[in-house]
């Protein structure tokens, strides 16, 4: 195991900082300043075996969910399958692919239990659990390329809108993909479910390219649950036609999923390009003039 899982609250007296190994966590409750407390203190003693639970079931969560028997596998590693199992139809995807979700909406699970609060965050290295009630909103910035973070987008959520989860995925992340999008951020029910899609998304998005770059997953990280698949490690400038087809070919997916009820919307993003579609109110993902 990695050290030990440390909770503290941050500088500005009103966040929660939950971190544990790769598990960086920053979390917010918003009511009563006792519920905030208690719900930060819950989710202290939650988290401090949750790395732990998802590394016990590591070696059948880097398997395809067709190859594992899920009550082999613990709460944590349960709601992982879960959420890969919905999304697998035709598709290559171990629970993996939802991990830093899963986790973000757990975390966010044991802070609601017997508490009373307006509104709640889990920030789970950019995948996104929340809670809104009453007449909360919750805003959630959207970057198109991460390794130059600025302010692309926007999305305001409410309780109406039936959505839980937001994630990012792209190759450009800290994640293999086996597409090019710079960044997909998908809304959902749930960060498990948003973090799954936004994968199986960001890795259709897909051109085949003389300046895309790609090798065995495993040659890149010996660990990686994708095995032989490639992943992408390079992605050169790309023409206009070029970037309209590897959008449209993810926005394909994406309209698949919404159609199926699995997703709530989505945004793609590829080299200045993006593309949106989403079944909520339209400007309520938006992109930033």
């Amino acid at each position: 195991m990695v050290g030990q899982a440390t909770a503290r609250i941050m500088e500005d007296g009103k966040r929660l900082h939950l971190q544990h190994g790769p598990i960086d966590i920053i979390a917010e409750a918003f009511g009563d300043p006792a519920e905030v407390d208690k719900a930060y203190e819950q989710a202290a003693d939650y988290f401090q075996n949750i790395l732990e639970a998802a590394v016990n079931d590591l070696a059948l969560l880097k398997q395809p969910v067709g190859d594992i028997d899920p009550a082999k596998l613990g709460a944590i590693g349960q709601r992982m399958y879960q959420a890969a199992f919905t999304f697998s139809d035709g598709y290559y995807v171990t629970p993996m692919a939802g991990v830093a979700g899963t986790i973000a909406g757990s975390v966010i699970g044991a802070m609601q239990v017997g508490r009373d609060l307006r509104k709640i965050y889990v920030n789970n290295g950019g995948d996104i659990a929340f809670h809104v009630k009453e007449n909360a909103i919750f805003t959630a910035g959207i970057v198109n390329n991460l390794d130059r973070p600025e302010l692309n987008g926007t999305v305001v959520l409410s309780e109406s809108d039936d959505v839980a989860g937001v994630a990012t995925s792209g190759w450009r992340g800290r994640s293999q993909s086996m597409g090019i999008a710079d960044a997909v951020t998908v809304l959902a029910k749930c960060a498990a479910d948003a973090d799954v899609a936004a994968t199986l998304i960001a890795g259709d998005v897909w051109v085949d390219d003389p300046a895309v770059h790609r090798r065995r997953a495993i040659d890149v990280d010996e660990h990686s649950d994708l095995g032989v698949h490639l992943i992408t490690t390079e992605v050169g400038v790309l023409s206009f036609s070029k970037k309209q087809q590897a959008l449209a070919r993810g926005l394909q997916t994406a309209a698949g999923f919404i159609d199926r009820g699995l997703i709530r919307g989505a945004y793609l993003s590829l080299q200045g390009e993006s593309r949106e579609i989403s079944v909520i109110n339209k400007n309520k993902m938006r992109s930033v003039a």
